[in-house]
């Protein structure tokens, strides 16, 4: 199922795509962020039931796939980092073990495909509120200077593939993005497990216009 990014039906790129284009070449999910995929996002991120990421990591595998025609040969997998006293208190990054779990099952189905996890690419330099409750000005804000890409740590010019649990309205992609660019990436490509539901972004879409009108 496609992200957010990019509407399944019409192939028509969302609004803020539009507005500002990302500096990300394309992202996907595996699914709608609802029901069971929920219920097993949240045994994994706040019940610390760290066995769900092997399922889920399947189901990741799953959207990286379709990039598979797209992305280069070689992609260098970043996930998005918790700020460390957060991951300390979580006990594990669970993009991390949702990033390890799909490239496991990746090496089995596409075993042409080479994909390797790089850590310390990117850090979170400072906490930062919970982004789902947030409108898309908000968030924006929210995000400012969060993170950091260490340019040492990438190739010039590799492609990076950023994988994160939840595509909610692109804040975070489009910030991680942002900051591996600079620091020499040469395409990032961003597959998650879920997606939110269309409807609600379009409610956050219309808030955040109305805040940035006020």
């Amino acid at each position: 199922m496609e992200s957010v990014r990019i509407a399944p039906a019409e192939g028509l790129l969302c609004y803020p795509c539009r507005a500002v284009p990302p500096m990300f070449a394309r992202a996907v999910a595996y699914a709608v962020y609802q029901d069971e995929l929920r219920e097993m996002i949240h045994l994994l991120k706040y019940e610390r039931m760290r066995g769900v990421a092997k399922v889920l990591g399947g189901m990741l595998a799953e959207a990286v796939l379709m990039l598979h025609a797209e992305a280069a040969p070689e992609l260098a997998v970043v996930a998005v980092p918790l700020f460390p006293a957060k991951q300390r208190e979580r006990g594990y990054n669970q993009s991390e073990l949702l990033a390890d779990a799909a490239i496991g099952e990746l090496r089995r189905s596409a075993p042409e495909w080479k994909l390797r996890r790089e850590t310390g690419v990117l850090a979170r330099q400072r906490d930062t509120r919970s982004q789902f409750e947030l409108n898309p000005v908000a968030r924006r804000r929210n995000l400012e200077g969060a993170f950091a890409a260490d340019a040492s740590r990438l190739v010039p010019g590799c492609e990076v593939l950023l994988v994160d649990d939840i595509y909610t309205t692109g804040a975070t992609a489009r910030e991680c993005a942002r900051v591996l660019r600079r620091a020499g990436a040469g395409k990032v490509w961003v597959a998650t497990l879920a997606r939110a539901q269309t409807p609600r972004v379009a409610l956050w879409e219309e808030n955040g216009m109305r805040a940035a009108q006020g």
